[in-house]
Parts: structure tokens; sequence; C-alpha cells
């Protein structure tokens, strides 16, 4: 997407921006994302706000490829899915939730597009780069080869996932309908929470036990791929730290 909108960085600064911004996500939620935009910026003097814009887009695919395996885990899982959502989050709640939600974009839209405040004005300015950025996606030459490796990124999850289910003798015979559904309830746990901490491991637990895993194992499965995931976050995150400016000294 660098690329396209005629900017370059090398891959090492992409691969240690990305390590990092994986490890910053683990203090405060979504900081990773700005320092991946700030590393690119500094070693490789991309603007901000179209380094920005990428990653950005980067992050809203991702959110379409998680409404997929959401929708076809409720196709292949629907009664569990149900009992689960039904169980764990009152009816009441979700319709609040969604009725907030609504009216927090139609009034975040309504003042961008007709508040004359300085601050929104400047907001609106630094859009435009941003915008770039978003549909860089879109309209760059390599389309094919970054949504093919899109795809590839999220069949990783899935198989590693899966292989993480042979761990345990009680979650190595779950179905290939079990996997999907408990590995959907893992990302949203991560993807709403700082890292998914203590959330991963209990709400995978639950969900579990609409297949007869009992709560020890279905928790003692859940911390096994939370610790893993976030030690191997945190080797790469420190050594890209340490590496970045070794790398970039010239």
């Amino acid at each position: 997407m660098l690329d396209h909108l005629g900017y370059e960085s090398t891959f090492a600064n992409n691969f240690m921006a990305v390590n990092i911004g994986y490890l910053l996500n683990l203090t405060v939620p979504k900081s990773g994302e700005i320092s991946r935009a700030v590393i690119v910026k500094k070693y490789n003097e991309i603007p901000f706000d179209k380094g920005f814009g990428t990653i950005v887009a980067e992050r809203i695919i991702d959110i379409f490829f998680l409404l997929f395996f959401m929708l076809l885990a409720v196709v292949l899982q629907y009664d569990v899915v149900k009992s689960f959502i039904i169980d764990k989050i009152p009816m009441q709640l979700l319709a609040i939730l969604f009725i907030a939600g609504t009216l927090s974009l139609i009034a975040l839209f309504l003042i961008y597009k007709y508040s004359k405040i300085k601050m929104v004005l400047v907001f609106k300015e630094k859009i435009s780069g941003l915008k770039e950025g978003l549909l860089s996606a879109f309209h760059m030459e390599k389309k094919g080869a970054y949504f093919f490796q899109t795809i590839l990124i999220w069949v990783s999850y899935m198989v590693t996932y899966f292989i993480a289910t042979k761990v345990i003798p009680e979650t190595s015979t779950l179905s290939v309908g079990a996997i999907i559904t408990s590995f959907v309830v893992g990302s949203i746990a991560i993807a709403f929470t700082n890292s998914g901490f203590g959330a991963y491991p209990f709400l995978t637990s639950k969900i579990l036990l609409f297949y007869t895993i009992a709560e020890p194992a279905g928790t003692a499965f859940g911390w096994i791929i939370w610790t893993s995931q976030m030690l191997l976050i945190i080797f790469l995150g420190v050594l890209s730290f340490i590496m970045l400016p070794v790398v970039n000294r010239k």
C-alpha cells in the first residue's frame, strides 16, 4: 500500500514496526497502530497521515474477515452461538449498545459535516491524507497479492488454533465448527479488550462448556494459547525495540 502511494519502507522496518505495535497494544489499547505510523515516518520519512491511513485500511479489512468467521460460526453452530450470546449478554444490553452506537455515529457525522470548530476543521484537513491511505488497498497494482496474503494470515490463525487444540486431550477431538466458534469468541476477546488478558481464557472456557469441555480444561486451553502468543509478542517486540535503531544507524 505504501509503494502505491509512492513511498518506500524496508521489510526490516515494517516487520519491526509491527512487532513493536503489538507490544505497545499490551499497554495502551490500539497505541500500536499509531506507533507503526510513527516508526515508518521516523525511519523512512513517510507522512504520518498516509502511513496511518494504510494501517487503518488493514484494520478495516481485518474486521471484514472477522465478521466472515462470525457469520461462518453462526451458520455452522447456530444453536450454540445463540445460547452463548443470550446466556452471557442480555438482549436488553445488546439493544442499548446498538442504539447508543448508532446515535454516536450520527452525532459524529453531523459534527464532522457541519461543525466550524477549529479542531474539527484541522481534523478534516488531515482526513484527506488518511483517505488516500485507506483507499490505497483497492487501487494499488498488487492488490491481488495483498488480499491473498491477508487470506493466508487468517488461514494461519485458524491452523495455529487447530494445532493448539491438540495440546490437551479434552480439546483434541473438537469438531471444525466448534474450533471456528471458539476461535471467533477468542478473537473478539482480544479485539475488544486490552490484549485479551483474563477475558480470552474466560470466554474460551465458557464457549467450550457448550461442547462438554469442563471449565478447568477450557480455561487451561485458553491460557495456553493466550500465554504462548503474548510470550512471542514480548520477545519479538523487545528485540525489535533494540534492533530498530541498530538497523537504521546510518
